[in-house]
């Protein structure tokens, strides 16, 4: 089981925080209070921090990973709903080498944290990435905070793979569709900052994000004809700005 400990002004904000990091909600976390919060004298002395211990549950043994087959179909993720759910081709040669290679390897960590996780692999024929995706109870622990250990997860996955392939693979580890959720909240939060940038006329510089996430704040601005986006700092702690022209 993992445990996290946390701290706030109240026990609730303690434990809103350690379920923030495990993107879990109340009833999949045990939560035991080793502190309560302690009101300072004058709001100077004395005061006090409430500290929490919160783990993730234990998933049931007697629930299995569905097992994927080394020549399995593989459905297609593409543009139309249509495609999605009616064509199927097979992956072959150095590329199913290099899928079975990312499916034990993530098989094995799993096993490792004792967590039973359903995996279904899907080819993304407009990108040409393999796509895994994972379902079960308790799959905040594999997302972390804004993505970082998922995004770390599917990192590892990568070297594996392409250790198996001789042409360059491209594997994406996505949990109970994490992915599409961020995507949808940067799209949001892109669009609502450049309006605040319009209204204030001062910059906004946003935390930190990986590559792809910087390149999509980019994308969702680059047709504004008041703003600007650029990044500036270094890995892994580079941030997009958004600025006006």
């Amino acid at each position: 089981m993992i445990s996290i400990e946390k701290t706030g002004k109240t026990v609730d904000d303690a434990v809103a925080a350690a379920l923030e990091e495990f993107n879990a909600t109340k009833d999949q976390v045990d939560v035991e209070v080793l502190e309560e919060s302690k009101n300072s004298l004058f709001g100077i002395f004395g005061g006090r921090l409430a500290k929490v211990r919160v783990t993730m549950k234990q998933v049931p043994e007697e629930k299995t990973s569905a097992p994927i087959g080394a020549n399995e179909a593989v459905k297609i993720i593409s543009g139309t709903e249509e495609e999605s759910a009616l064509d199927m081709v097979k992956v072959s040669g150095s590329s199913e080498e290099a899928d079975m290679a990312a499916k034990e390897f993530l098989k094995n960590i799993f096993a490792a944290m004792k967590i039973d996780v359903v995996m279904e692999k899907f080819f993304n024929k407009e990108e040409g990435s393999t796509v895994f995706k994972l379902h079960g109870p308790g799959m905040g622990v594999l997302i972390g905070k804004h993505g970082q250990t998922l995004d770390s997860l599917q990192y590892l996955t990568n070297l594996v793979a392409n250790k198996h392939s001789e042409d360059r693979v491209r594997i994406i580890v996505d949990v109970e569709d994490y992915r599409e959720r961020r995507k949808e909240t940067l799209v949001k939060l892109a669009q609502r900052l450049a309006e605040k940038v319009k209204r204030t006329g001062e910059k906004v510089v946003l935390e930190p994000m990986n590559p792809y996430e910087r390149k999509l704040i980019h994308m969702t601005l680059q047709n504004d004809p008041k703003v600007t986006t650029y990044s500036e700092g270094e890995e892994p702690y580079r941030k997009a700005v958004i600025d006006l022209k």
